[in-house]
């Protein structure tokens, strides 16, 4: 599933393919992958739940910023309207996570072999 080749159409990962991928890759059964995954992904939730920030490294973080009230504007009819405070989740990649994708893109394979651009 992962060591495919980018291509300009790129394929939606699932929960079931992370499921598949942990069955194949770590040898665990097919029910046993799917509750790792499932525990997983509940720890990270929970976790952002409460606030806290998730790191992950070489592959970046999952933070909740508090967003304050605003004004907005209907695009439609151009009426203000107030947008209620709230709090939104942020990923930001790792700098090795960026430089991986970056050498995917450019169709160079081995992200491993990556010269840093000067």
């Amino acid at each position: 599933m992962w060591g495919r080749a980018m291509t300009d159409q790129s394929k939606t990962v699932t929960r079931v393919d992370l499921c598949e991928a942990v069955y194949q890759k770590v040898g665990l059964s097919r029910t046993e992958s799917s509750a790792f995954v499932e525990l997983v992904l509940k720890e990270i939730t929970d976790c952002l739940e409460k606030g806290e920030t998730v790191k992950l490294s070489s592959f970046g973080s999952f933070m909740v910023r508090k967003k304050g009230q605003r004004i907005g504007r209907n695009p439609k009819t151009g009426t203000e309207v107030p947008i209620s405070p709230r709090r939104v989740m942020v990923f930001k990649p790792s700098a090795i996570l960026k430089q991986r994708i970056n050498t995917q893109h450019r169709g160079n394979g081995d992200a491993s072999k990556a010269q840093p651009e000067a």
